[in-house]
């Protein structure tokens, strides 16, 4: 089974032909640069570098692999959530493949694409606790079973990496800011600034990011001399208490687990965030601490990519032959909405 996968939900377009051995024939991601003079994604711009590279990077990926389009069975690309013009460039473009070819086409939630991309290359335990760590999401997921998904908490204002990137803005470091603060982080003292802990006192499973970006929007325009020592230590301060965040969030998600009697054993970390090390480092060991072990995708599959779609295409169309051609790009959409 060879299936034709697209991703365009923001500012990366993405084609993989992959089958459901896990052998990936072709992979091809485009990063629209366009957006790094603006310090973000320009929605406009993203859907009009969609519709230009989409069809070249396909023709590139069928030959990459070696195969001609007739011998896909199944298309599947991403109809939300995400920039809608993004979104219409890649569902419509490859439902136009599916129409054309009579093949089935499997529209798939950009955030089950992130959750299942952990089974990808581990042996999960099912149920498991996700941590969806993105730009545009932060959420913790109990996942019980392919479609049998809870949401436990989520972010009520910023995500995680819009924070990053941001915060970035504020320091006048390119986009995207993630791998910028982690760098200057490095080299700063992480106790440097105090930055408030949104919702510390406050038993849910909830995330609050915008307050960290309005103090360090403060500490910048007060500070007269923004110097490399300066940039450094705002990172460092920035990233510790987007640590200490997610820190308390997950000890607060073990102790729900443990008052409801769940079992697990297993912590998925995925999205692009979840690519930092120091983040990475301190979930590893407040894990090992409760006898869990961190699962992750590799490392290709953390930031948006059409690798993952293909992959949970090729989970949902087994398992129960799911495809839906008339399914509308949503923007907005749910995991509860991509299941019902």
């Amino acid at each position: 089974m060879l299936v034709f996968a697209v991703e365009t939900s923001c500012d990366e377009t993405s084609v993989c032909i992959l089958n459901k051995d896990k052998k990936i024939l072709s992979h091809i991601t485009y990063s629209q640069e366009e957006h790094r003079k603006f310090g973000g994604v320009i929605p406009e711009l993203a859907s009009r570098a969609h519709l230009q590279i989409l069809q070249k990077i396909s023709k590139n990926a069928l030959i990459e692999a070696n195969i001609d389009i007739n011998d896909i069975d199944i298309f599947c690309s991403t109809c939300g959530p995400g920039l809608i013009g993004g979104l219409l460039v890649g569902s419509t473009f490859t439902k136009s493949l599916a129409i054309g070819l009579n093949k089935p086409f499997v529209p798939i939630n950009h955030l089950e694409g992130h959750l299942l991309s952990t089974t990808f290359n581990n042996k999960v335990k099912y149920p498991y606790i996700a941590f969806l760590l993105t730009g545009g999401h932060t959420q913790i997921y109990l996942i019980k079973s392919i479609n049998n998904y809870i949401l436990l908490g989520e972010t009520l204002d910023d995500a995680v990496g819009e924070a990053f990137d941001k915060v970035a803005k504020l320091l006048k470091m390119p986009y995207p800011g993630g791998p910028e603060i982690e760098n200057k982080a490095k080299s700063g003292n992480k106790s440097a600034f105090d930055l408030p802990h949104p919702l510390h006192k406050n038993k849910s499973l909830n995330f609050s990011f915008s307050g960290i970006k309005t103090a360090i929007n403060l500490i910048v325009s007060k500070n007269k001399n923004i110097d490399e020592k300066f940039i450094s230590d705002v990172a460092a301060s920035f990233q510790e208490i987007v640590i200490k965040i997610i820190e308390s969030k997950f000890l607060l998600t073990l102790e729900y687990l443990k008052k409801r009697k769940i079992n697990i054993s297993q912590i998925s970390l995925v999205g692009g965030v979840a690519a930092n090390q120091f983040i990475y480092e301190k979930i590893k060991k407040i894990a090992h601490d409760h006898t869990c072990s961190i699962i992750m995708p590799p490392k290709y599959m953390l930031s948006d990519n059409a690798a993952m779609i293909g992959w949970a295409c090729i989970q949902k169309y087994l398992l129960n032959g799911f495809s839906d051609l008339y399914f509308k790009a949503n923007p907005r959409l749910t995991i509860k909405d991509g299941n019902e």
